[in-house]
């Protein structure tokens, strides 16, 4: 089927942002990507396997049991019914596929605005420095963050709820929180499994892995956060931690804006390419 012109703009607005994320390693980055590397083997890589096979697990079961939660039920109901504003007679997440290009980029623009919402009012609280909410601020960042990614697949048609689409989502989420350096080798890597053969396959037939030392990255960043808040959440502007809270609502809500943008594009570039097949 051949483009709009709208898409042809659409697909060129994409070219464009996947462009911007080349990017040669600084001296800095290539000593630091050194020093991880020489820090990891000193682990037996017999407990590297086992720590990073767990946190594939823990991050298959917080998928799925996001995507069964009522929450998410919740919104994928409200998702079809915003959906028939512009046409009435669908009923399924797959039939949003008959939406234009510039309808679905609205109802996921509004998926994408209220996560950043959230994610920088958790951001904000996080910084007050509470204990419960520094020790829950990894988990939770990564249960907005693998939910916007649902929901921005879900937008595109696409159920994540099926084997093959799960596993889709999840590398989605990892390559969107790789460090700036390598997120571009993640966008080919999934590029390249986006074609039309694959719009209708069930089951996922690559590799499952998807955490490795590479990705240690973002967990440290989110460490070296918490140790800032607490250090600064005695300074105090008219009795607010108004540092700690800035410190951690503009984390939150960078990583999130990171992650809805790369899911954006990912989902908006598969629908264009299996229009055209």
């Amino acid at each position: 089927m051949d483009f709009t012109e709208r898409e042809r703009q659409v697909l060129t607005d994409i070219e464009k942002w996947s462009a911007q994320m080349h990017h040669e390693q600084t001296d800095f980055e290539m000593t630091y990507d050194k020093w991880l590397e020489n820090s990891l083997s000193l682990i037996p890589e017999n407990i590297r396997t086992e720590f990073f096979s767990k946190l594939d697990n823990w991050l298959f079961h917080l998928h799925a049991i996001l995507q069964g939660s009522q929450f998410q039920v919740d919104a994928r109901e409200r998702l079809i019914g915003s959906a028939r504003i512009f046409k009435q007679d669908i009923d399924d997440i797959s039939d949003l596929k008959e939406l234009t290009i510039d309808e679905l980029t609205y109802l996921a623009e509004n998926q994408i605005a209220k996560h950043h919402l959230y994610s920088f009012a958790h951001g904000g609280l996080s910084g007050t420095g509470g204990l419960l909410l520094l020790g829950t601020d990894i988990p939770a960042i990564t249960i907005l963050n693998l939910r916007i990614v649902q929901l921005i697949a879900m937008t595109y048609g696409y159920e994540v709820n099926t084997p093959y689409e799960m596993m889709t989502s999840l590398k989605v989420f990892h390559a969107a929180t790789l460090p700036k350096r390598m997120r571009y080798q993640g966008w080919e890597a999934l590029i390249r499994d986006a074609d039309g053969n694959n719009q209708n396959q069930y089951f996922y037939n690559g590799s499952e892995e998807l955490t490795d030392e590479t990705w240690l990255e973002l967990p440290l960043k989110h460490i070296v956060k918490a140790i800032a808040i607490s250090v600064l959440r005695k300074r105090m502007i008219q009795g607010i931690p108004l540092i700690s809270m800035a410190i951690g609502a503009g984390m939150n809500y960078q990583l999130t804006r990171q992650v809805s943008d790369f899911a954006h594009n990912y989902y908006r570039f598969r629908f264009l390419n299996e229009k055209e097949s």
